[in-house]
Parts: C-alpha cells; sequence; structure tokens
C-alpha cells in the first residue's frame, strides 16, 4: 500500500490499479501505513442479479427490467415467469464470478457448487491466516453462525447463538473482521426515520448478511430441489434467502443497509437514504405482501414513497413502489 505514494508523487504519468487479499482488514490494522490523499479506493462486490443476466446474455431481458422499473408498467407475463425462474438460479449460483463462470459454461450446479465451496474453504483458511489463533476460532464461529442467525423468525444477531454467556465484548472484533474482510454486510437498526439516519443508528442490535447469496446457499446446504420445497412451505429460511439477496443488492449499489424496529411490535426489513431521503424498503417472498408494519412506518414518518420487493409484479399504488424480487439491482 505505501508503494502507491511513490507512484502519486514521483511517477504519476502511470495509471496504476492495485488489487489485493484482505485489503478491508489490512487498512484497519493499527500497523498498517496508508497512503492517505494518494489512492482511490473501489470496492468490487460480487456480480448483481443485473451482471448474471449478462453472464448468460440476456441482455434484452435486463432491458425489458429497466423499463419497467422506471415507468412501473407491468412487464409481460412471460418475461416476468422467465425471470423469476432465472433469480431461482441466482439465488444460488450467487455473484462470485469464477462460479457463475462455471454455471454459464456448463449450465450445471455441480462445477458451481465445487467452486463455491472451494471458496468458503479458502475463507476459512484466511481467518486462521490473518488473525491469531484464539481470534480465528471467533472469527470462524461467528462466520458458520450466520444460516443459523437468518433462520430464526427475529433475524437480530444474537452472540447467545455463537457460546453461552457469549457478549459484543467476545465476539465483536471478529465480526469486524468479517465486514473489514469484505465476507459479510452489518445492517444495523435506527430508531427513527429521520434525516440523517447515521444519528439514530443503535450499534447495539444489527443484522449479519452474507456478501454473497450464492455462498449463503452453498453454506446453509441449500439446492435446487431444498429451494423449491422452501418456497412452497414458505418457510421462515426462504425469507431469510430472499432478505439476503435484497440486502447484497442494495450494498451493490452502494447504499448503507439499516433496518427499522419500533419497540419489538413493528420492523422494516431496510431503510436507505436514497437521493437525501430516508426510504423503508419492505421484502416478501411470495406475492402475499400484507404487512402491518410498513403501515406503521409510513403513518409514523410519512416517507416520500416506500418500497415493497416481492414476486409480485412492477406497479404503484398508495404510494408504494411495487418492485419485483428480479429487479432489486434498479433500487
Amino acid at each position: 500500500l505505501v508503494s502507491l505514494k511513490y507512484f502519486a508523487e514521483n511517477a504519476n504519468d502511470y495509471y496504476v490499479v492495485a488489487a489485493g487479499s484482505l485489503l478491508g482488514v489490512a487498512v484497519n490494522r493499527e500497523t498498517q501505513s496508508f497512503p492517505v490523499g494518494k489512492v482511490q479506493i473501489e470496492t468490487l462486490h460480487p456480480l448483481d442479479f443485473e451482471e448474471f443476466l449478462w453472464a448468460l446474455n440476456k441482455k434484452q431481458l435486463v432491458d425489458v427490467i429497466k423499463d419497467c422499473f422506471q415507468t412501473n408498467e407491468k412487464m409481460i407475463q412471460l418475461f416476468h415467469e422467465q425471470a423469476l425462474e432465472l433469480l431461482n438460479i441466482y439465488l444460488l449460483i450467487g455473484g462470485m464470478p469464477a462460479v457463475v463462470l462455471d454455471y454459464s459454461n456448463e449450465k450445471s450446479f455441480i462445477n458451481a457448487s465445487k467452486t463455491q465451496s472451494n471458496i468458503l474453504t479458502a475463507y476459512l483458511a484466511d481467518m486462521a491466516k490473518y488473525t491469531t489463533a484464539t481470534e480465528a476460532v471467533k472469527v470462524r464461529t461467528a462466520f458458520e453462525s450466520i444460516p443459523a442467525q437468518l433462520a430464526k423468525e427475529n433475524k437480530k444477531f444474537q452472540y447467545k447463538l455463537l457460546k453461552k454467556g457469549a457478549s459484543a465484548s467476545h465476539f465483536g472484533v471478529a465480526l469486524d473482521w468479517l465486514a473489514s474482510a469484505g465476507i459479510v454486510y452489518k445492517c444495523a437498526r435506527v430508531s427513527h426515520g429521520l434525516v440523517p439516519l447515521s444519528g439514530y443508528l443503535d450499534l447495539s442490535a444489527f443484522k449479519l448478511y452474507m456478501a454473497d447469496i450464492g455462498l449463503l446457499a452453498q453454506n446453509a446446504g441449500i439446492t435446487m430441489e431444498s429451494l423449491l420445497v422452501i418456497d412452497q412451505k414458505q418457510s421462515i429460511f426462504k425469507g431469510a434467502i430472499i432478505e439476503n439477496y435484497v440486502a447484497q443488492a442494495l450494498c451493490s449499489n452502494g447504499y448503507p443497509i439499516h433496518y427499522w424496529e419500533s419497540q419489538s411490535i413493528a420492523e422494516v426489513d431496510f431503510v436507505v437514504n436514497i437521493n437525501g431521503l430516508p426510504i423503508p424498503i419492505e421484502v416478501k417472498s411470495s406475492i402475499n405482501v400484507k404487512s402491518r408494519s410498513l403501515s406503521v412506518y409510513v403513518a409514523k414518518y410519512k416517507p416520500a414513497y416506500s418500497i415493497r420487493v416481492s414476486s409480485r409484479n412492477f406497479g404503484l399504488e398508495n404510494n408504494i413502489k411495487a418492485v419485483p424480487l428480479y429487479a432489486a439491482f434498479m433500487i
């Protein structure tokens, strides 16, 4: 990292692009010097659903999705159903480039699943390599708890699932390591849907999402067959998968993510700052979109508009913008 300062000061006729493993972790270490003001930082995320469709040569479908999002007009049912089917594939494949390449070449889950498994193994190896032995155990324990954390009705991160008597003082550094490494996204609670959202953060309450939905599915042992069964039974974990997918889409678009909760009687999945306004986003894994929580939020804070992400088609009604699951990348 320090060498970049030399290029900026003494060789600025060169364009230098540098990438490295776990740079987020390195930058956050107190012992690591950083050339402040000499470099521009760009963050790479896993491929979102739009980029996944590009990889499958579905650019026409992407264009239709974009048009319908802008106009709020319903998509032709055939395209709508096709997009939902492709989304189910994306929920398993995710956006890690090597995994997407495997699937786009062979249209098979077998090699893609093997590549995902290799990536997860590499994650575990990095946890041991870039932390102390004691901290590595904590990082791994926290990482492996994510499917169980999201499978709960209340998806708020609970330390007791890691170890009896565990607390933030024991595992806080481990969670920060996972976030700095780009492996997870942290979604903190806000107590009010007001500007600025950062002024109402409650850092003691948060949810933890995997940065790649495909790796979450692999980590949880989800296959296409089990995903279809989960879908039919409308299980809590299908909701977790969809919620994680939307979190990934929002983070890929550069939004800091938050959720809102009011005294445990109402909860909105996400509240993000869109064009300077706090906008509530409700996520539903099915066509059943009835929800008291969004109504409570709207009555209390009167947002400019609300967004509801579900398997329903596009639309706009009662100041709620209906966004199909496959169009989350447009938010």
